[in-house]
């Protein structure tokens, strides 16, 4: 067959063994003839590595090696692959952000203000985060106030072992200086938790002092983790100060005490006695001199 394809075609010395060289690249190649056409190219399909992609031209042809470019179907193909998107990346809204590490999470939170944050941790193979990844999205767009972050619990194990993060999916909500206000895991049978959470968590509020984003024992957890290119340094413990006691204490006590002219000795409830009787009385230790 090869025999015959090559006298046909005229180029011989570019096919061996069933296989096209172009270059620095090896094509291997199929090809059918059937019986009553032997030697004849109408019948005969060249077929690469490339999915089953035919090399023949417009015209129904078959290239030449010098006609074909492999880099250019290889560019074609990646550029194919390329542009499906993966179901998490499907209906995402401008407030919704996918974290890219420890640090993103931490800055993305601190950076957030009084809005309300939600953290979704999903993984590309948990069923449940795939059918609820749509819903979310809806809900994102509803509500444009609210920071949505993501984070893939494949790329990200560590950090959510670190975070005890250990069912999916699984959802944390923020808000200013309040901290964490709540954390849940909830599916589409379950959504109403969600929502409920949006509605009492969302409406506008000014809290008082800086965000505070994870917890202290989330971020020693974080810096703790070796797998996590993250640095916290503790915030030094200032003691509370202590009010003074002793003024407080004088005043209290200064109109319970009596003054000397005002103290009035009880009556003896028995005669005194005179120190005669007391020295009869006072025991001598006998066999001893002191």
């Amino acid at each position: 067959m090869a025999q015959a394809l090559s006298q046909s075609s005229g180029f011989s010395s570019l096919f061996s063994q069933n296989h096209i060289h172009s270059k620095s690249r090896i094509f291997p190649i199929r090809c059918s003839v059937p019986v009553g056409n032997r030697g004849k190219l109408a019948g005969c399909s060249w077929k690469s590595d490339f999915g089953g992609l035919r090399v023949v031209d417009r015209n129904g042809g078959f290239l030449s090696p010098k006609q074909r470019n492999p880099t250019s179907i290889d560019a074609k193909i990646g550029l194919s692959i390329g542009k499906a998107q993966r179901w998490w990346e499907k209906g995402l809204q401008p407030n919704m952000k996918e974290i890219t590490s420890a640090q993103d999470l931490v800055d993305s939170l601190l950076n957030a203000g009084d809005k309300l944050v939600v953290v979704d941790f999903f993984s590309p193979g948990c069923g449940g985060c795939k059918a609820l990844h749509p819903k979310i999205c809806q809900l994102a767009e509803m509500n444009p106030d609210v920071q949505f972050l993501q984070v893939n619990y494949e790329e990200h194990k560590s950090m959510c072992y670190s975070l005890n993060v250990h069912v999916l999916p699984f959802f944390r909500f923020y808000r200013g200086a309040e901290g964490r206000v709540c954390s849940f895991s909830c599916t589409n049978a379950t959504i109403k938790k969600f929502k409920d959470a949006l509605a009492k968590y969302s409406p506008e509020r000014c809290t008082l002092g800086p965000p505070k984003g994870l917890e202290e024992k989330e971020l020693l957890a974080l810096a703790a983790n070796k797998d996590l290119n993250f640095t916290y340094t503790p915030k030094p413990v200032q003691p509370e100060p202590r009010p003074e006691l002793e003024p407080v204490y004088q005043e209290a006590h200064s109109e319970a005490v009596p003054s000397s002219s005002d103290l009035k000795l009880p009556y003896p409830s028995a005669p005194m006695k005179s120190p005669q009787d007391i020295e009869e009385k006072t025991p001598v230790a006998a066999g001893r001199q002191f």
